[in-house]
Formats: C-alpha cells, sequence, structure tokens
C-alpha cells in the first residue's frame, strides 16, 4: 500500500488539487466557502394533479436514500478547545501554535493516547523497518564514546523515542561492549504516557524503585529514566543525544510575502465555524526568527524568497543541545528528511499513510514539516566555539560509512531463506534508492529505498542526517 501511494503522489501538492489557492490577493481568506448540497427530494409518494384527474405513483419497492442530515458534526474535544483560544485571543492563532497543539495537547494531541508508529500506526520509521538501522546508530555511539576515552559515566539521551525500538536495538548491539553498556545511563525524553509505557516494554525494564520515571532494562543492565524535556536530563557528565525523526514534529511558523512585506500564516475560524487561513495584519514575534534565518542565507535564495517556513523550537533546542556538548563532551545526531536549503512550504498532514488537509480534524493526523538543515548548523555554531557541525549527508551514505553493508552480509549467513528476504528488504528501504531491484514477490510489496528518499512522504522528499561533537 505504502508503494501505491508513493507512485501516486510524486508531489504532495497533487494531493489537494481542485482546492483553490491558499491566499487571494483581494483577501486574506484562503478558502472559499462552499456551497451546500441541495435538499434531497422527499421519498413520500407524490400526487401528480391533471384537471379533473388524481393519479397515484406507488414507490414502495424503490430505493430510498435516508435523509441528508444538514446539522453540523459536534466537535471534537481539541477542536472546541483550539477554537476557544482563538475566541480568547479575539483573532487567529499562528500555525506554530495550531501544530503544538494537535500533536502534544495533554488530552487529545496526535501523539499522546495512541501507538501511531508502524504498518497498522500512520506512518514507518527507520527502526521499524529493520533491526540493523539501531545497530548502526549503536556503532556511532561506541565510536565517539572511544574517541572521548571511554569516559565511566554517559548520558545517552534519545528524544521522542517512539516505541523505543532505535533504543533496544542499539542496546542489543552494544550488549557485547560491556565497559560501554556499564557507564550508559539513558534517559528518554517523552511527554506521551502511551509511548511511555511502550518504551518500558520494548527495552525490558524493571522498576527499580516506586518511581515510575526510573528502570533498569535488562537488554544491558543499564539505567532508564525519562523525562518531559532535555532541561530535565542532569548535566555534568558526557552526553550521547539521538533526535531521529525529532524535528520534524516541533512546530514550524510560516511567513508570505505581500505588498505589505512579510505576513505571517495564521490558523482563524471562519464564519463556517471551520479553520481557515489568514494573514497576519500586522508583524508577529516570530518575525524575529524570520530576520535571523535570511541573514543566513545567501542572496540568491533571498531573491527568490516568496514564501518561508522557520521552526524557532529547533533552532532554540539545538542551541541548548550545542550548549551542553560544549561544556560537558559529547555529541548529538539529528537524522531527519528535510533540505540543506531554505523552506518555502512543506507543512504536510499525513493519516493512515495517507495525505489528508491538514485543518480537517486536527489531533486526527501526524503534522510534520521539512527540517531545516543549515539553520541547525548555524544555531549549533552560534551556541558553541566548542562543537564542531558535520553533514549533512543522506543516510545511505551514513549507514554506509559505518558499516551496514558488512553487518548484512554477517546476517545473512546464519538465517533461512525467509529471514534472508526480509534482510534484503529492509537493507534496501535503509540505504536504497527507488524499487528494490532484485525483488521478485508481489509488486505492490516491493521495497522501496529511502537511502536518499523518505518512505513516510512523497518520492522526492530527501532524508539527511548532521550531527556536532565537542572539540
Amino acid at each position: 500500500m505504502l508503494r501505491k501511494l508513493l507512485t501516486q503522489t510524486s508531489s504532495r501538492r497533487l494531493l489537494f488539487s481542485g482546492v483553490p489557492p491558499l491566499f487571494s490577493k483581494s483577501t486574506i481568506s484562503p478558502f472559499s466557502s462552499l456551497s451546500s448540497s441541495p435538499e434531497p427530494p422527499s421519498s413520500e409518494s407524490p400526487a401528480v394533479e391533471h384537471p379533473g384527474t388524481t393519479i397515484s405513483i406507488d414507490r414502495s419497492s424503490l430505493y430510498t436514500p435516508p435523509d441528508h442530515s444538514h446539522e453540523s458534526t459536534p466537535d471534537s474535544e481539541l477542536v472546541k478547545h483550539l477554537k476557544s483560544i482563538i475566541k480568547f485571543r479575539g483573532g487567529p492563532i499562528s500555525v506554530a501554535e495550531y501544530m503544538e497543539e494537535v500533536l502534544t495537547n495533554p488530552k487529545a494531541g496526535f501523539y499522546m493516547n495512541r501507538d501511531v508508529f508502524g504498518a497498522q500506526g500512520d506512518f514507518i520509521t527507520s527502526p521499524e523497518v529493520s533491526q540493523m538501522f539501531g545497530e548502526m546508530i549503536g556503532v556511532w555511539t561506541v565510536c565517539l564514546w572511544e574517541q572521548m576515552g571511554r569516559p565511566e559515566r554517559v548520558n545517552l539521551v534519545e528524544l521522542g523515542p517512539g516505541r523505543g525500538t532505535l533504543m533496544a536495538d542499539l542496546l542489543r548491539g552494544t550488549s557485547k561492549f560491556k565497559n560501554f553498556t556499564e557507564s550508559l545511563h539513558i534517559h528518554l525524553v517523552e511527554c506521551s504516557p502511551a509511548l511511555q509505557k511502550l518504551q518500558h516494554q520494548n527495552l525490558k525494564c524493571t522498576d527499580e524503585s516506586s518511581s515510575e520515571k526510573k528502570a533498569v532494562s535488562s537488554l544491558a543492565g543499564t539505567p532508564v529514566h525519562w523525562h518531559a524535556t532535555l532541561q530535565e536530563v542532569p548535566s555534568g557528565v558526557p552526553t550521547l543525544i539521538i533526535a531521529h525523526e525529532f524535528y520534524d514534529a516541533l512546530p514550524v511558523h510560516q511567513f508570505q510575502k505581500s505588498t505589505r512585506g512579510w505576513c505571517e500564516k495564521m490558523v482563524d475560524v471562519g464564519e463556517d465555524s471551520k479553520f481557515r487561513f489568514v494573514l497576519s495584519p500586522q508583524p508577529t514575534p516570530a518575525a524575529l526568527y524570520l530576520m535571523k534565518r535570511c541573514t543566513w542565507a545567501t542572496p540568491e535564495e533571498r531573491e527568490k524568497m516568496e514564501h518561508v517556513e522557520i521552526s524557532p523550537k529547533s533552532m532554540d533546542l539545538t542551541q541548548e543541545m550545542a550548549k551542553r556538548i560544549g561544556s560537558d563532551g559529547g555529541g548529538a545526531l539529528i537524522i531527519d528528511y528535510g533540505m540543506n536549503a531554505i523552506i518555502s512550504d512543506s507543512l504536510q498532514a499525513i493519516r493512515k499513510h495517507k495525505f489528508v488537509n491538514i485543518l480537517d480534524d486536527p489531533g486526527s493526523a501526524d503534522l510534520s514539516a521539512y527540517v531545516d538543515f543549515p539553520s541547525i548548523k548555524h544555531s549549533a555554531e552560534e551556541a558553541s566555539e566548542n562543537v564542531s557541525v558535520h553533514g549533512p549527508m543522506t543516510q545511505s551514505q551514513f549507514l554506509g560509512s559505518l558499516g551496514i553493508n558488512f553487518r548484512v552480509d554477517a546476517l545473512l549467513q546464519n538465517c533461512n531463506d525467509e529471514q534472508a528476504e526480509s534482510l534484503r528488504a529492509g537493507y534496501w528501504q535503509l540505504v536504497g534508492d527507488g524499487e528494490a531491484p532484485f525483488w521478485e514477490g508481489p509488486n505492490e510489496q516491493t521495497p522501496i529505498g529511502m537511502g536518499t528518499r523518505k518512505l513516510k512522504l512523497s518520492e522526492k522528499e530527501t532524508f539527511f542526517l548532521t550531527w556536532f561533537i565537542s572539540q
């Protein structure tokens, strides 16, 4: 099904064909109201009258469609909450605030109360494709630990660990390096109670005390802690940070150039009580981050800009990570899909592996945006002189440099035909580009490589990695 989705959606804009342009010169309202469907004809048997004669028509044996109701569907709790914010403010909210509420609202946020990963969820990530992905990230952490002089204690932090699959594979793959695993204190930054339970289960944790935020993973005997934010993770010791498909969910602000200059795109409630996009009439606080991002752009990029998407939270988080690593030592690895350039308009919604309207039924679909890798690089360098930034490079290049080719060859030596098929398919999805040339199974199950493409999105989106380490 994923392959069909990919071939049918070579451009995300095709998914919204037939939708009017987001902004019109004559109005700041992006959407024209849709006319209601006409009332269906009555199913009762009408009497056709002629002068002096009445003829009754028997329709009892004909199919009678149910009456169409024009009553509005009751709003969900999240929709009510969003509308109350807009009403209380007396005006629209930013796209970033809308995105943050949709994803992480404590009661109804997309990530908060359910498992959204895997084939039965809304999207698939690299750790769910093959164990080799987590194993290769483990190789990266061990190498960095060696370069730091094998410190006796290290904080291994993962931001947004999902099900805990990456961390579980990392611990299994490094379990033979006893000195390394004995030095680890794992810290998982996760705000979703539902996902925290899955992580506890997949890491095979046993509670060390009455505290639910501390346990021990039986995979390597390492202590595991949970935190809501990175600030809660103790500092003062070398730190290794992994952020896999975390930055793409951080809120973004969107700006559009108009006759009034740069205006921020906002979310409002229209006369039909539906959400709509509008432009801010006045400058907004996020414009300060827009100015900073433009200073990092080339003259050619600035000249072509009509739409710009920025993520202040991504910039601030990167600076926080760089300052910590610059003072305590360690490194950070950021893995996501995005561009090595300014982002224009990439925000999208995915529900059950299909693109949907961003404003449709908020809380039921994942919202994500391209990651602006140049802003990560500049933010890290600006925060600390004691870190060096590397990348970005493609996932295929990164995994290849860590030895995934040797790993798959070793695994193929000790598996049956079914396992070998699964390994080859997973390997191609991680490092290949396009359809696997060796596949002999059903066409709809052909592995699609995400070594330079992202499986979860259209075929034109590049999957990058970047990292920075203490000097």
